[in-house]
Order: structure tokens, then sequence, then C-alpha cells
């Protein structure tokens, strides 16, 4: 939190618009989908304004995310029939960022389904006819995904289901985007603990069949994280995975600054051109010492931890220190030494 007025200022602003994910102070899955641009009030300040959100870590993610594909190509595919739906998605998150930044993005219909894209941001000015490739410097998909700090996911619908064909996914949490390619939204969702008892993953993927366009929808999920570290993808697990089997043997001091409160903010859009939903991820974190700086924060995900059901805490991987976040947590309470 240290590093001058600049870092102060970031941190500030990372803090009152962290999307805190708990209305009450126990947790279940549920297909918590509502309509997306509604402002939430927190205790810091607010999310949700907008689809797409830029902050002070735009350049830094986009630079991590450059890194994580120079390293594994295989983060972005498109299956071959989703191409046209790489299009419909490069130009809707474009109309999304220039309605919402339009100090300094811009997109401009020319004639003979020509488009100029300038992003002032990114030092981008960009002329391109829709379709072509050999108008872009890169796929549709790797240029905007160099453009906006969320992750992308296409899904083809077809035969009454949705399938994931189509995306570029860097920043995972405990999942693969290259193993689940090509597979339903029910089969990615098989290893969900309650949710197929409960239908929630078929009430979801009905409700997503029924998406319109210009009518998009959010919801968040969360889990806790040690590192703070973005990608999280079953990929890279040798170099995240050890340090939450050893979070429990560190200081206080450290577990505090180690173990994140990690949570997605998920946009559902249907692409007016092809009609593929589009599903965006944007990840944001916290460790456990800012948590703790804010009292109805720290109150109420002790409580939610502590409620957990076993399967549910074990599936989102904190089992093994759940218990001393709760406790780390009710100690801060108990000491008086934040509010």
């Amino acid at each position: 939190m240290s590093g001058g007025s600049g870092a102060g200022t970031a941190a500030a602003d990372r803090i009152r618009a962290f999307p805190f994910p708990f209305a009450q102070d126990s947790y279940r899955y549920s297909t918590n989908l509502g309509p997306a641009g509604q402002p939430v009030q927190t205790s810091t300040g607010r999310w949700g304004d907008s689809v797409l959100h830029i902050d002070a870590g735009y350049a830094a993610e986009l630079a991590e995310r450059r890194a994580i594909l120079g390293r594994d190509p295989s983060r972005m595919q498109v299956l071959p029939h989703m191409r046209p739906a790489a299009w419909d998605a490069m130009l809707t998150l474009m109309q999304e960022l220039a309605a919402t930044y339009p100090d300094t993005m811009a997109l401009h219909r020319e004639p003979a389904g020509r488009f100029r894209w300038t992003n002032r941001r990114r030092g981008i000015d960009q002329r391109f006819s829709y379709g072509d490739p050999s108008t872009l410097p890169q796929a549709p998909l790797a240029f905007i995904g160099d453009q906006v700090q969320e992750d992308i996911v296409l899904l083809d619908q077809r035969e009454g289901q949705l399938f994931v064909d189509a995306g570029l996914v860097c920043f995972a949490s405990n999942w693969s985007f290259g193993f689940d390619l090509g597979m339903s939204f029910l089969e990615i969702h098989g290893p969900v603990p309650r949710v197929h008892d409960t239908g929630v993953i078929t009430r979801a993927q009905q409700l997503l069949l029924r998406l319109q366009p210009d009518v998009p929808y959010r919801r968040t999920n969360w889990s806790l994280a040690v590192g703070g570290h973005l990608d999280l993808s079953t990929e890279t697990y040798p170099e995240w995975g050890p340090g939450r089997d050893r979070i429990h043997e560190v200081d206080d001091a450290t577990f505090g600054a180690e173990v994140h409160l990690r949570v997605e903010v998920q946009h559902l859009l249907r692409l007016p051109e092809t009609g593929c939903v589009m599903f965006l991820i944007r990840t944001y974190q916290l460790p456990l010492e800012v948590i703790a700086e804010v009292q109805p924060w720290r109150e109420r995900l002790a409580a939610v931890l502590a409620e957990l059901p076993e399967d549910m805490a074990d599936y989102k991987g904190f089992t093994a220190y759940r218990n001393r976040a709760v406790d780390w947590l009710s100690d801060r309470a108990a000491s008086g030494s934040v509010d």
C-alpha cells in the first residue's frame, strides 16, 4: 500500500471499486444473474456502472496477459466456425469501450465496411475492414484482448445447448480454457458441487439461451487465493498451488498480506451479428489485511467462511486454510486494531 501518492491513490481507487460479493452471512451457489450496468453501493464506494471497467491496473494487467500469451499461445483459441464471432466480439467490445470511455476511445464507421478505431490509452489508431484479417495487426480476439482487462469466452449456441468454442483466457481461477474448449456449458460445470441437484446450472443455461442483444446480464463469483496471482490456471498450478498448502505455516502478518479475496465480475452478452454468447470475466483481488480495514466486510467474510459447507470450500481450494482465515478475521475484530 506504500510507494508514494500515486500508489496510494491507486490503492484507494481499488478499494472503492471492489465488488464485495456477499449480501448476507452465508453463501450457496445460485444463478446469481441480474441486469448489467446497475451500480452497486458498497461500504467503500460502488461498482458495476458499466460492462467494461478500466482502472489503475490497466497497463500492468495487459502486459501480464501479453507475457502469458507469449509463453503459452494456447490461452487464445478460436475454432474455425467461430471466426465470425471473434469479429463480432471485437466490434461489440470496441462499441462498449467507446461508450464508456469516450475521452480516450472512439469507433468511427467509414464507407465500404471500414472502421477507424482509436484507443489513446494504448496509442492505437487503426483502420480496418470488418472481416478482413489482413487489415489488423493481430487476429481480432487478440487485438481487442490487448485492450480490455477482462478475459473473453465465446459460446456457440446449437442443438439447444451452449458450447465453449473460442476465447482468450489468461486469468483463469483453477481451470483450463484449453481443456474446456469445445465442451458444453453443462459438461464444464460437471465438477461443481451441489449445482446439479439444485438445478442451478440447467436454469442458468436456459436463461443464457434466452439472452437478447443489447440486454447484457452479469453475476459474481468468488474464492480465496494465495499470493495475489491473476493467472491461477491449471497449466501453472506448480507455480501457485504449493503456496496454498504452506500458507498455514506463516505468521499472522504474512497470512493477511498473502491470502486474497478473489472476486470475478462476469458479464454475458448476446453478440448481435452471429448470435453467439460472449462471457466476460474481470478479476479483482484484495488481501485480507485490506478487507479487514472495512468492518462490515471483515465481519461478513468471516461469517461466510465459517458457515460455508466443506464440499464448497474444498472445490474452491481453500479448505487447508479456511479455519485460519476465519480466526484471523475474527482476531482483527476482537483486538479492535482496525475499524
